[in-house]
């Protein structure tokens, strides 16, 4: 069984708010996506870390354009999805969402589903913002029935 169906179109540009939206993210982010995850490293490998060795701390540049590649391929191939959460102009990246096929075969989920932001944007009003927008978008607009939330 498909992970998705096969007539499933996903979102392109999603509005959070008047100054910020979600959208699948390309190999050109990477000057954003680099100093926005290196900017939180340390927190971001306490939550990824473990299960993804990510973000390592000698993550290099290029090593996150290659990464930001593979997530570009992986999305036109409906096989995983990173939304980045921009600002308006899309001159910085606040964040990541994460929808992916479950991995381990212990869980009955259809969906992982994980999130983060920037170290400055924790307990701000654009973290709550996007803790509240999540889950409901995923209940809306994907095809999931039981989706897992986290690592």
């Amino acid at each position: 069984m498909p992970w998705l169906p096969a007539d499933f179109a996903h979102p392109t540009r999603v509005p959070l708010d008047a100054e910020h939206h979600l959208r699948p993210i390309r190999e050109s982010d990477v000057d954003v996506d680099y100093p926005a995850v290196m900017g939180s490293q340390e927190r971001l490998w306490s939550l990824y870390g473990e299960k993804w060795g990510w973000p390592p701390a000698d993550m290099t540049h290029e090593h996150d354009r290659v990464d930001l590649a593979r997530h570009e391929r992986e999305q036109d191939a409906h096989e995983s999805f990173n939304y980045a959460l921009f600002n308006a102009d899309e001159t910085e990246l606040y964040g990541c969402v994460y929808i992916d096929p479950v991995e381990d075969p212990g869980r009955t989920a259809d969906a992982q589903i994980s999130w983060w932001v920037v170290d400055d944007r924790v307990g701000t009003d654009l973290e709550r913002a996007l803790d509240a927008f999540v889950p409901k978008w995923i209940a809306e607009v994907w095809p999931f029935i039981d989706p897992h939330y986290g690592i």
